[in-house]
């Protein structure tokens, strides 16, 4: 029981200390902190079936004065004092494993603060002149999309896998735009493509062939539907989403391909990123 405490212990001094140093290495994460509970677990069966008695006895009741018992109490007492006692090993390998437990399950407290994340969200690779590109780095030209038509772009220039750089790219008539026309040059809008409820890509893209029986062009993230109407600014028209999408401001340079005329509308990523800092 004693071996498997101190285990447990070191185990999670090894995770904060892997927390600490090497954060990036999950596995190694997982790994530390599962055999730290496993021994902690193995401990607790080991005191169970052994240390807690489980039989069943009757004890007679002893004499009130017994000399010879009396002395054989004081003797255990006094030999109990030599050495280490089983009590006082086993408290002290469950202090171990108190401590180290203890420290694995407060260190990561340290990833709740609103730095790391306040940056992922205002990290954004676009501005006013950056143009749009394929996946391949190719500029897209204005005529690159029909009405009805939708495609994923990219910061030129930036890391495909940053959460701020791709945005959802869409086409409709220009007098179906009803909100920021001057950011929707031939009826061409631009959104991030990042789920403002839980952060999955947006990655559907509805547009009615006959209105009059159909529900108005929108985007949709096929996690748990949310519905951003790109008419009015993506704002949520269905689903758990909790606010709408940042919208790019576009421009047609002069060589006739799609650039972004300013910043996102917002802050990328789902809604509850940001409630440490309203």
């Amino acid at each position: 029981m004693a071996g498997a405490l101190v285990a447990s212990g070191l185990c999670a001094a090894a995770f904060v200390l892997l927390y600490a140093f090497e954060s990036d290495n999950t596995q190694l994460l997982g790994l530390s902190l599962g055999l730290s509970l496993t021994f902690a677990a193995l401990a607790a069966v080991v005191t169970g079936k052994k240390v807690v008695d489980q039989s069943d006895a009757v004890e007679e009741r002893p004499k009130l004065v017994d000399e010879g018992l009396g002395r054989e109490v004081a003797g255990e007492m006094v030999g109990g004092a030599e050495g280490v006692s089983r009590r006082g090993l086993l408290a002290g390998a469950a202090g171990v494993a108190g401590v180290g437990l203890g420290a694995a399950a407060i260190v990561p407290l340290a990833s709740l603060g609103t730095g790391d994340v306040s940056e992922t969200l205002k990290a954004s690779p676009w501005r006013a002149g950056v143009r749009l590109v394929d996946e391949n780095g190719t500029p897209i030209p204005v005529d690159e999309l029909d009405v009805g038509g939708f495609l994923t772009a990219f910061a030129e220039g930036s890391d495909r896998r940053a959460l701020g750089s791709s945005v959802a790219v869409v086409r409709i008539e220009e007098e179906e735009v009803h909100t920021r026309r001057a950011w929707a040059p031939r009826g061409i809008m631009a959104y991030s493509k990042i789920c403002t409820h839980a952060g999955c890509a947006i990655a559907l893209f509805r547009y009615p062939t006959y209105e009059p029986t159909s529900k108005p062009p929108a985007l949709v993230c096929p996690c748990h539907y949310s519905t951003f109407d790109v008419r009015n600014g993506a704002e949520v028209e269905f689903g758990p989403a909790g606010r709408p999408l940042p919208q790019l401001p576009l421009r047609i340079d002069a060589q006739g391909y799609l650039v972004a005329a300013g910043a996102l509308s917002g802050n990328i990523g789902p809604a509850w990123w940001g409630v440490r800092n309203t």
